[in-house]
């Protein structure tokens, strides 16, 4: 179980967009993170662009003293300046060296942030970063793990071409992919069986549609990313889909068997679908945390379960 640290950012802009998930208490933040590890929560999982830095500076805050008792995954590749709350991307295809040649420089402000001397899993952030220039940033990585700055790094991107191409290093443990009971890409899935990878899920919770807490005539403030991820596919033009909120409630009944909240019977799907799973739900308050850490007291689905999804879902 993992705890997606996106949200707690706050709010940020990405290419002069809202990237946040509006306002956060900090106060609050920390207080989650910190009952996320004591309901046995060790991985974590955020990024430079979160809040333009300020994810990883609450990290910071939250383990000081016991930085090794947690596992934290933190990415990179964006233009990042953290006095203006601002992330750009490189977005000419002569720019995208820059990924390369900013890495270092861009490890070394992450772990200035972290308040540490390592990274447990560093991951390339740009999903659709030309395969010749992920290729020159795997070797600095590899570099960078005998140099004892992080211990493993991985790819976040949905593309099975791209990861076919970056895992065979050494020293290449994990990919970060978008996978929820309702999308993903399971060809990518697969392939971190094959080559033996880790499997982190951001999105497991549908970037919150799955809790079950939102309808047809939800509505998102402006600086909130869900008013224009029109990139997900349970959002269009700032609200859930109709299409999404049918196929959640095809399954609820199986989701929230035995006890679970819906969110809770996301998480565990993901668990039932591969041991190589490891969720990451996001989470801005500690009440949150509480419900998705509980789900670990239950344990993935079982195979009845899982199979009844899929024939209401027509995936037989």
């Amino acid at each position: 179980m993992g705890m997606g640290c996106w949200a707690i950012g706050g709010p940020w802009s990405f290419n002069g967009t809202a990237g946040g998930w509006s306002q956060v208490d900090d106060a609050e933040s920390l207080r989650a993170l910190r009952r996320a590890f004591d309901l046995g929560a060790r991985f974590f999982d955020t990024a430079a662009n979160y809040g333009a830095g300020h994810s990883e500076r609450l990290l910071a805050q939250a383990f000081q003293g016991r930085r090794d008792q947690v596992v934290i995954a933190t990415k990179f590749g964006y233009a990042v300046d953290e006095a203006a709350k601002k992330v750009n991307s490189y977005e000419q295809p002569e720019e995208q060296s820059d990924v390369v040649s900013r890495l270092r420089a861009n490890l070394e402000g992450s772990l200035r942030r972290l308040g540490a001397d390592y990274i447990d899993v560093y991951l390339l952030h740009v999903w659709g970063l030309t395969i010749e220039r992920a290729l020159e940033a795997r070797e600095l990585l590899e570099r960078l793990v005998a140099e004892g700055k992080i211990r493993t790094y991985g790819w976040s991107t949905d593309r099975a071409d791209a990861l076919r191409a970056f895992s065979g290093a050494p020293n290449c443990g994990a990919l970060e992919q978008q996978l929820s009971v309702l999308d993903g890409n399971l060809e990518v899935l697969a392939l971190c069986d094959e080559l033996d990878l880790a499997s982190l899920n951001r999105g497991p919770l549908g970037m919150g549609l799955l809790s079950g807490k939102m309808g047809a005539g939800s509505r998102f403030a402006s600086d909130d990313v869900r008013s224009h991820a029109q990139w997900h596919p349970g959002f269009k033009d700032g609200k859930p889909t109709a299409e999404w909120l049918a196929k959640l409630a095809a399954i609820r009944e199986v989701l929230a068997s035995g006890g679970r909240t819906l969110a809770q019977g996301a998480l565990a799907w993901l668990w039932a679908r591969s041991p190589r799973t490891v969720p990451i739900p996001g989470f801005r308050t500690v009440a949150q945390v509480e419900e998705n850490c509980r789900a670990m007291e239950f344990g993935p689905l079982t195979a009845a379960q899982m199979r009844e999804i899929d024939r209401l879902l027509g995936r037989e």
